[in-house]
C-alpha cells in the first residue's frame, strides 16, 4: 500500500497545523504507554529486535549442539535453534522448507533474551537444499538459514 500524501511542515518541524508542543506530548504520551505496558514492547523495540539462528543435530543445556550446514542423508531429525533479544511476549515461527515442503512451527518468546527451539524429522527422501525461516507475528522474516542434507540439489 503507497500513501502518495504529502506532509508539509513549518520551520520547528511541526507537520500540518498542530498546536505548538502537541507533537512532544502525543511521543511521550506514547511512551509512557509502553513503560505502563500498555503498548506491546514489539511495537517499541521493533527496529532493536536481533534473532540469532542455528541449524543443529541436538540442544543440551538450552545450547545448540553439532551446528552445520551440511548434514549427512541419515541425518534423522535436526533443530533449528532461536536466541531472540528486544522483544517479549510474542510469538515467532520457525517455518522449515524443502521443496513444495512446508512446515511452520509457532514458538512463544516470553522475554529478552530468550531461546527456543523447533525439531524436524528429516524424511528419507529429504536430501537436497533445506531453509529455515523465523518470523515475528506479522510475517515479516527476521532472519533466514540455509543448508543441506547428502548431496546438494542438482
Amino acid at each position: 500500500m503507497t500513501n502518495n500524501r504529502t506532509v508539509k511542515s513549518n520551520e520547528s518541524g511541526n507537520p500540518g497545523n498542530f498546536p505548538p508542543g502537541c507533537i512532544r506530548f502525543v511521543g511521550t504520551a506514547f511512551a509512557a504507554l509502553i513503560l505502563a505496558g500498555l503498548v506491546p514492547a514489539m511495537v517499541a523495540q521493533s527496529s532493536g529486535v536481533t534473532v540469532d539462528l542455528v541449524i543443529a543435530l541436538n540442544v543440551e543445556d538450552r545450547a545448540p549442539v553439532g551446528e552445520n550446514t551440511g548434514f549427512p542423508p541419515d541425518t534423522g531429525e535436526l533443530v533449528a535453534w532461536t536466541r531472540v533479544t528486544g522483544a517479549a511476549n510474542t510469538t515467532i515461527e520457525h517455518v522449515w522448507r524443502h521443496g513444495q515442503l512446508e512446515r511452520v512451527i509457532p514458538l512463544e518468546i516470553g522475554g529478552s533474551p530468550w531461546r527456543t527451539w523447533s525439531r524436524k524429522n528429516i524424511p528419507p527422501n529429504g536430501q537436497g537444499e533445506w531453509t529455515v525461516e523465523v518470523r515475528d507475528s506479522e510475517g515479516n522474516v527476521l532472519a533466514t538459514k540455509n543448508f543441506t542434507i547428502g548431496e546438494p540439489a542438482g
